[in-house]
């Protein structure tokens, strides 16, 4: 059973990865993001009215949000939320940005009517505890929306994603083979769409908040 100080220091080490990452992570990121770039615009035209995205890192799904969106990120890192700033002034937007941590939104409940999250929960250390807190914070049939990679369709791959964590969890607290859907299940969200693409290893997820 976790403790408070385990807790504590799991995100304190995130926190530690991020900062160090932030330099050379969009140039790390770019082959990737030409990947992924049909999946943030598949994210940003879902999200609607006032949008939380949590651990927007260096906002990368800025550019696909519709014009007139009132965004909010939050981030556990103060070197992504730099990133996060330069590109937003790039993009000659308005956006709030927040340092907190995933597992305690620093918002009311029922705030915003979507929530965003790419390529996160994978390394957020209770994923558990951050979709119950994107839960709370989202209004009554308000939108989750979530990115990411997941265990492959095809065993071999998963084989590979199993025994790539066995240095990138210890190193960086870097999941492949976990799976939001069932934990978005459990927290009582209606599943809207789920589509899993490029072997199964990435995940498209809305659901309703009811």
């Amino acid at each position: 059973m976790s403790t408070a100080g385990d807790e504590a220091s799991a995100t304190a080490k995130q926190r530690r990865v991020w900062d160090r990452a932030a330099a050379g992570y969009d140039r790390m990121m770019t082959r990737n993001e030409r990947w992924l770039a049909a999946d943030r615009a598949w994210l940003g035209r879902r999200a609607t009215g006032s949008v939380l995205e949590v651990a927007i890192g260096s906002g990368a799904s800025l550019p696909h949000y519709p014009v007139g969106a009132r965004i909010t990120g939050i981030d556990l890192s103060p070197a992504m939320l730099g990133l996060s700033r330069a590109r937003a002034a790039r993009l000659g937007m308005s956006v709030d940005l927040v340092e907190g941590d995933a597992e305690r939104l620093p918002f009311p409940d029922a705030s915003f009517e979507t929530v965003a999250c790419a390529l996160a929960l994978c390394s957020i250390p209770s994923p558990e505890r951050a979709i119950a807190e994107m839960r709370r914070v989202l209004v009554p049939g308000g939108r989750l929306l979530l990115l990411d990679h997941v265990p492959s369709t095809w065993p071999p791959i998963r084989a590979v994603q199993w025994l790539a964590e066995r240095c990138s969890i210890p190193l960086a607290g870097e999941h492949f083979t976990r799976r939001p859907l069932p934990l978005v299940e459990a927290h009582g969200f209606e599943i809207d769409e789920s589509a899993r693409r490029i072997a199964g290893i990435v995940e498209r997820l809305s659901a309703t908040k009811r």
